[in-house]
């Protein structure tokens, strides 16, 4: 099979995307392997026999991101890219004029975020583009390997509703899909370790507390970056399915620590394998710190398999165990 028929295969095995809103993370949408949605629900053609109040419903249970084109406003890529080559990666956003949209609300202190994730969620990237007069976006990005990939664009249109769309980005070569990171809770980054707790559970608001330390020492000093100590996307594997959350609380408020621990509150719509890449700052620098958990129903076996390094209590009770074994006993 040739480089072109491998991603093609690759892309068509997957669908794509619910988005969530930037502070919000209470998305309700169907799980991998659900019908469809509705023509009108996906902005089709309506149906005639779904009345007014149907269709408002069909229309808030499709979650954001799962098209390129939402509401009037198209994802619209203009660049080609290529492997391991830095580019100046352009798109614009049309509204339902037409025309690029060049006015949006300022939401976390920007007009508009960007993500980029590979479709095996071995990359991410969570970029900042900056928009021309003519509503042209623009950023550097640098995909370092051949494959499929996809583009989140996160923003909302001043006077109108927060929108998701996303758009596929394809970039030749030999590809080969990674395997997903094993389920863990515990992630290291440039010689920081970042401890997860608590479970997602499908249908309600999952409380997830990340703790950031450094050298085996809790962080206290977290930097705000985009108007908080940390930014969480959760990513469902096989679809692509997305959440973007932000934690419990705001630098400033008089009662949010600066860590060692950053709150979530985030709401997944199946059970299922997800990624989840945190965002925060530190000695002004941005680090992401990734993660595989499992979303499962309440009373099921846990959904993040525990950390199999023992602890120094357990290190004890083994030597313990392993000397009174030795020892002879008498009958």
């Amino acid at each position: 099979m040739n480089t072109a028929t491998r991603l093609g295969a690759y892309a068509l095995g997957l669908a794509v995307v619910f988005g969530g809103t930037w502070g919000a993370g209470n998305l309700v949408g169907p799980p991998a392997g659900a019908a469809a949605p509705s023509a009108t629900a996906q902005g089709g053609h309506d149906m005639g026999s779904m009345n007014t109040t149907q269709t408002q419903a069909a229309k808030s249970d499709t979650p954001g991101g799962l098209q390129v084109s939402q509401n009037g406003y198209t994802l619209n890529p203009l660049t080609a890219l290529k492997a391991g080559e830095p580019s100046d990666f352009r798109f614009t956003v049309t509204g339902p004029s037409g025309q690029p949209v060049t006015d949006y609300q300022v939401e976390h202190d920007k007009k508009l975020h960007f993500i980029v994730v590979s479709r095996d969620l071995g990359s991410f990237q969570h970029v900042h583009p900056e928009m021309a007069a003519d509503g042209t976006w623009s950023v550097k990005l640098t995909l370092a390997d051949p494959g499929a990939y996809r583009a989140f664009a996160d923003f909302a249109p001043t006077g109108g509703d927060k929108v998701t769309l996303g758009a596929d980005l394809l970039v030749a070569g030999d590809y080969q899909p990674k395997a997903l990171p094993q389920v863990s809770r515990t992630a290291s980054v440039d010689g920081y370790t970042v401890n997860l707790s608590g479970d997602l559970v499908p249908g309600k608001a999952s409380k997830l507390t990340l703790s950031v330390t450094k050298d085996g020492k809790p962080v206290t000093d977290l930097q705000p970056y985009l108007g908080a100590y940390g930014h969480l996307v959760a990513l469902r594997a096989g679809d692509l399915a997305y959440l973007h959350v932000h934690p419990d609380g705001a630098p400033g408020d008089g009662k949010t620590k600066p860590g060692p621990e950053i709150t979530f509150y985030a709401e997944v719509p199946s059970t299922g394998d997800y990624r989840l890449f945190l965002d925060f700052q530190h000695g002004d620098t941005v680090r992401t710190a990734d993660f595989t958990a499992k979303a499962q129903l309440s009373g099921q076996s846990p959904a993040v398999t525990p950390s199999t390094t023992p602890t120094p209590t357990e290190k004890a009770e083994k030597a313990e165990k392993s000397d009174h074994d030795s020892t002879p006993h008498g009958h």
